[in-house]
């Protein structure tokens, strides 16, 4: 991947001197020029493209700031209710993340977002032990962590 990467800016570096003209402008047109080049030519030489996994990583930064946002209204509307109808509790994710990065990249995405907070981990980094202000469902829970972060992380470090 990083070999990917460096041959795309001096691609764009060429186009910038092949231009003569120094400006962002040039560099980044010269940038989506080495992108192209760089598509069709995996096709040829067999490596993964390593433009998908950068793809991955802003779709993972956006969903968390999507979840950042629900969980923050959520905990809004919990403070700001005139009774407490709450259910904290202790959840068990079980996760299928393997590497120690993984895992703990899921664990601090868990714990940044208003509301949850992962407490633990079990003895075979298999299951992270997360503590929720509201918890109707565990299972509802479980299914969304699963369904966001965790596959979310799955596509970023495959």
């Amino acid at each position: 991947m990083a070999f990917q990467i460096l041959t795309n800016i001096v691609i764009a570096l060429v186009w910038v001197l092949l231009q003569n003209s120094y400006t962002g402008v040039d560099f980044l047109v010269g940038y989506v020029i080495g992108i192209l080049i760089l598509f069709v030519l995996r096709r040829f030489l067999r490596f993964d493209f390593y433009f998908r996994r950068v793809w991955a990583i802003i779709k993972l930064v956006l969903l968390f700031i999507k979840e950042l946002v629900l969980a923050n209204i959520d905990v809004i509307k919990i403070v700001l209710s005139p009774k407490m109808n709450i259910k904290p509790g202790i959840v068990a994710v079980p996760t299928k993340l393997k590497s120690e990065f993984e895992i703990t990249l899921l664990a601090s995405l868990i714990s940044l977002t208003p509301g949850t907070l992962s407490m633990d981990f079990s003895s075979d980094n298999q299951t992270i032990y997360i503590h929720s202000i509201h918890v109707p469902d565990k299972n509802a829970m479980i299914e969304q962590i699963h369904n966001t972060f965790e596959r979310a992380i799955m596509e970023v470090t495959k």
